[in-house]
């Protein structure tokens, strides 16, 4: 197999200026997205456990095996080491492999391939060689599934230089974002919430967009708190935005996008302008990435905050058991809880 040059054809930019849209879910959004990406670049190859003719344990991948065939969209054994460092080796040889891992508390066998080789093949060859990969994978709990399948350690990813994490909270942001983490030229590690795959639908254009990666967004405009978080805890946090408002507190939420490249510029503005910031994800607390946000706070807007910066986040434990998942993430109750203690102080 060769790697093939590839320029957007006349159709191609046809279809990117129409404004068609459809109500998708997670699942349908980054579906869209791998087909579009599949027939756009013959380069782009997917590899996973059960993608093929199984469709993927969600069924992200589903169809997509007889659209593009056994060459393209390709089951791999139950070994994940594997599946990356195969991925990690068609990325040097000039292709543009998305790797799916079932669950993120199987990318453990993966991690040497991520750290030791993925991360650092671009810096090692001195820029001759970058890593043009994607390893997709749903994380984070909310489904009640058995131990290993509720991981949401994203802060060791992200203390890891090269490569690039992303988390969408929506299905827009998950079709453009993956579709800008696949043109992407470093290895891309694109966490998806397990709870949100069928929690709800949004408008998604029909045609192929790019979300760019390290952008945040201010999800809900405040003037009293910002609330920060990713992924499913988008949810809660706006949930909480919109009860505070009931009791006249003005939240604004700014939804992260991406752990890296962080877009702390938006961060910083938001918190410097209301003076009070809450940091949420359902990680455990300690050396989470609300630490490096707290830490990014003081270093930058220390002066105008009002209040202590607030963390609500999982327990430094092993996510429990079906019957625990409700107490161990964070919920609206305590996001609304710490927005309240910051206007306290």
């Amino acid at each position: 197999m060769t790697p093939e040059t590839h320029a957007p054809s006349a159709s191609e930019a046809a279809a990117a200026t129409t404004t068609q849209l459809a109500r998708l879910n997670l699942v349908q959004a980054i579906n869209q997205a791998l087909e579009q990406e599949l027939a756009r670049d013959a380069n782009v190859l997917l590899l996973g456990e059960d993608i093929g003719r199984g469709g993927g344990v969600f069924r992200v991948t589903e169809g997509l095996l007889a659209k593009f065939g056994p060459d393209r969209v390709m089951d791999t054994p139950l070994a994940e080491s594997g599946g990356v460092g195969l991925g990690i080796g068609l990325a040097l040889a000039g292709f543009r492999p998305v790797v799916e891992i079932q669950f993120m508390g199987f990318i453990y066998p993966a991690v040497n391939q991520l750290f030791a080789h993925a991360a650092r093949y671009r810096n090692r060859t001195r820029g001759r060689y970058p890593v043009p990969m994607v390893v997709r994978t749903p994380y984070g709990g909310g489904i009640h599934p058995p131990e290993h399948h509720s991981e949401s350690y994203e802060a060791m990813l992200a203390n890891t230089p090269g490569l690039k994490v992303v988390v969408p909270s929506n299905p827009y942001d998950a079709k453009g974002l993956l579709v800008a983490a696949i043109r992407d030229p470093d290895p891309v590690v694109f966490l998806e919430p397990t709870r949100l795959y069928r929690a709800f639908r949004q408008e998604v254009p029909a045609a192929s967009y790019e979300v760019p990666l390290g952008a945040a967004k201010v999800a809900r405009s405040g003037t009293d708190v910002t609330v920060i978080a990713w992924g499913s805890m988008m949810q809660e946090a706006l949930k909480a935005a919109e009860a505070a408002g009931l009791e006249g507190i003005s939240v604004e939420v700014v939804d992260l996008r991406s752990i890296v490249p962080m877009d702390t510029a938006t961060v910083l503005t938001s918190v410097a302008r209301t003076g009070r910031a809450v940091v949420v994800h359902e990680a455990p607390r300690t050396c989470g990435l609300g630490a490096e946000l707290v830490a990014q706070i003081n270093e930058h807007v220390l002066l105008d905050l009002l209040a202590p910066v607030e963390r609500v986040t999982g327990f430094d434990t092993v996510f429990p058991g079906a019957p625990l998942e409700n107490h161990y993430l964070p919920s609206v109750e305590r996001v609304l809880a710490a927005v309240r203690r910051t206007l306290e102080e």
